[in-house]
């Protein structure tokens, strides 16, 4: 019966986030062409919370607990396990006043509406997985980029999704990148939970009454610890141990 229903609700939820994707992409255009980068940001702020009310349309409940208060003046590498796209929305929406940026594959910057144009325009990492003459480049200016902005870049160290919520091991050179090029930085972790199950039927129909979690760990200065193996396998523990699959 559960899965039933959630044929119907999938189409809805579908239509409406398609349509938000493609109303809001030339409002970011506008924005970003006439009023600059603030006005643009306001704008993909706005998407993000559409997109999340898209989502309350398969009974699907959002909580971010954030009980530290994180400096807006400094630049943040936010870390998190990956388990769907429902991942970045919400973290781009629970996080904004820190301006987080992501690092995407450059697949993506192209044919989607809002979401390839935020990609282009919008400060993200946009990496070739299979060319590293390309994308550690592009890691570099990323981190240079943050640093000089203060704003935050979020990775995902396990590279890939987890189709079941069980976490994989953690890449590092990634981190060792950001790490070496965000010298000022603080060190967000956070943990998701059940993401994965937007998914758990497959690409169609989606999972429905999902309660997706985000616990924001205390955040670590990166200027601290001078053993950067030390520090990735801290966050990676940190992470790791709030997640329940």
């Amino acid at each position: 019966m559960r899965k039933l229903l959630a044929y119907p609700l999938t189409i809805i939820h579908l239509l409406c986030f398609f349509i938000a994707l493609v109303i809001f992409h030339p409002i970011q255009w506008i924005c970003f062409n006439i009023f600059g980068y603030q006005a643009h940001k306001k704008s993909v702020d706005v998407l993000q919370w559409c997109l999340m009310r898209c989502a309350n349309i398969l009974g699907t409940r959002f909580t971010f607990t954030n009980p530290h208060k994180i400096d807006t003046t400094q630049p943040l590498i936010i870390v998190a396990n990956h388990q769907s796209l429902h991942d970045i929305y919400p973290i781009t929406w629970y996080m904004r006043k820190h301006h987080p940026k992501f690092i995407s594959k450059i697949e993506l910057a192209k044919g989607i509406p809002s979401v390839s144009y935020n990609l282009r325009h919008g400060g993200a990492a946009l990496i070739d997985r299979k060319n590293p003459r390309q994308s550690l480049p592009a890691l570099m200016k990323f981190g240079e980029y943050i640093e000089e902005t203060k704003r935050s870049a979020v990775i995902f160290p396990e590279g890939t999704r987890s189709k079941n919520g069980e976490p994989k091991p953690f890449q590092t050179k990634g981190l060792e990148i950001l790490f070496k090029k965000i010298p000022s930085a603080l060190i967000v972790p956070i943990s998701i939970n059940n993401s994965w199950k937007m998914y758990q039927y497959g690409k169609f129909p989606m999972g429905i009454g999902s309660h997706i979690t985000f616990t924001v760990h205390e955040p670590i200065n990166l200027a601290t610890f001078t053993n950067k193996e030390d520090l990735i396998s801290t966050i990676e523990t940190t992470i790791k141990n709030n997640i329940h699959p």
